[in-house]
């Protein structure tokens, strides 16, 4: 998906400094070198940097080893430190009894959340200058760890959403271009989200596309009713209803 041009998190994110990334895969970097840590220490980073506020070691070690005892469990937490401040002091700092990510850290998720909140939240605002590549990856989409798959879906929802609405705000700044390659990276993100297939039918009625936006909608109708066993809502149907009409009179 090309960018929307604009200032957006990857192009700070490549300032000196730690910084962790989360979407897509999980990298370290520091001073811009890649530092490798080995996978127990990886999911204690991740952990931390999944909670905004520090958390109990109690919390982070019966989290992370399920099937140990509280013993064990702990000491594979201690050993997981070890490991991570032989690599950087910085990244996770250690508050008595509580685990936080270094206040010098930057996450990735952290600055794209933002990013995502900003789009739903400021309704007022006409800025359609957005990086909008940074809303396509998905967290860690290759670890499966329970902790990490919640913490997926609730950022899937939160940029699919971002998707749809900055798709709608470049339909009506007339950037459609833009706008298309929005709407079907969030088709993309998720193929039986309806509100995503409204929003490119919308971006092709506005060219004057009729013939893509039935071919989408036909599309979206075929994926709910194969894979869900549904039909598109009222609002499909109203979309598309102008449409319907003009083929009547032809």
């Amino acid at each position: 998906m090309s960018s929307v041009h604009g200032t957006g998190p990857r192009s700070a994110s490549r300032s000196a400094g730690t910084r962790v990334k989360l979407l897509d895969s999980f990298e370290l970097v520091c001073d811009g070198t890649t530092l490798r840590l080995p996978m127990s220490a990886q999911r204690v980073v991740v952990f931390v940097a999944l909670h905004s506020r520090p958390v109990q070691r109690s919390y982070v070690a019966g989290s992370l080893w399920l099937d140990s005892c509280e013993e064990r469990a702990q000491a594979n937490l201690r050993s997981a430190l070890w490991r991570i401040h032989r690599c950087n002091q910085r990244l996770v700092e250690v508050r008595g009894q509580q685990l936080a990510l270094g206040s010098d850290v930057a996450v990735d998720l952290r600055q794209v959340q933002e990013l995502a909140q900003r789009v739903l939240h400021d309704c007022t605002s006409h800025d359609v200058d957005v990086d909008a590549s940074a809303l396509a990856g998905d967290l860690l989409p290759d670890w499966y760890e329970d902790w990490v798959m919640f913490e997926r879906e609730r950022f899937r929802q939160l940029r699919l959403a971002a998707l749809d609405v900055l798709c709608e705000r470049l339909t009506r700044a007339g950037r459609l271009r833009d706008a298309l390659d929005v709407g079907l990276a969030a088709v993309a993100g998720e193929p039986l989200r309806e509100s995503a297939h409204r929003a490119v039918i919308r971006v092709h009625l506005t060219e004057g596309n009729v013939a893509e936006a039935i071919r989408q909608h036909r599309l979206c109708r075929r994926l709910l009713r194969e894979r869900l066993g549904i039909e598109p809502s009222a609002r499909m149907r109203e979309l598309m209803r102008d449409v319907d009409m003009a083929n009547t009179v032809r």
